[in-house]
């Protein structure tokens, strides 16, 4: 058996493919990993944001005896509206947004509108001689990375969401 000649091992390309593969493999392994862990995000933002914006749509049904004053929230409402946000409605123990809130992370305010686009809103709610009520509900939570099985913790993300409705009552 005659032994190749070192000149002619350049001209071989018996494996090439796989070579190739193995310098490619890291980048589309990165890819691959990248666009399944910016989905996650996205779709756990879309989750917050959808659990804050049926919040502040069930904070602004309820009635005005639950605004006292145009910077006040029944705390009855208040606890309401964080349980509506954290489990998608009342009676329900079952949270809906993978990443965990806490219920300290959920706040909600209210404020009253005098003006919107320079029309005057004093005198149309009876409820109060200060405007139009707004209620807005804030959240925020950890952002929990697909990764962290691999060792990427992900410390630091957070998704934060916030929604306005204007009170109507009952």
């Amino acid at each position: 058996m005659t032994q190749p000649r070192p000149l002619s091992l350049l001209r071989d390309c018996r494996a090439a493919a796989a070579a190739e593969m193995a310098f490619v493999a890291p980048m589309l392994l990165i890819l691959m990993f990248g666009a399944a862990e910016l989905g996650n995000y996205f779709l756990d933002q879309h989750k917050l944001e959808k659990a804050v914006r049926d919040g502040a749509r069930y904070a602004a049904r309820q009635s005005f005896t639950n605004y006292p004053t145009c910077s006040t929230v029944s705390t009855t409402l208040r606890d309401n509206t964080r349980n509506v946000v954290m489990y998608g409605y009342l009676g329900n123990t079952t949270p809906l947004i993978t990443p965990n809130i806490v219920t300290s992370d959920i706040t909600i305010s209210t404020s009253c509108a005098t003006t919107v686009n320079s029309q005057t809103m004093q005198g149309l709610y009876f409820a109060h001689s200060g405007g139009a009520q707004i209620v807005t509900v804030t959240a925020q939570a950890t952002y929990l990375p697909i990764l962290g099985l691999f060792g990427f913790s992900g410390t630091g993300f957070h998704l934060n969401a916030s929604s306005q409705a204007a009170v109507t009552g009952l």
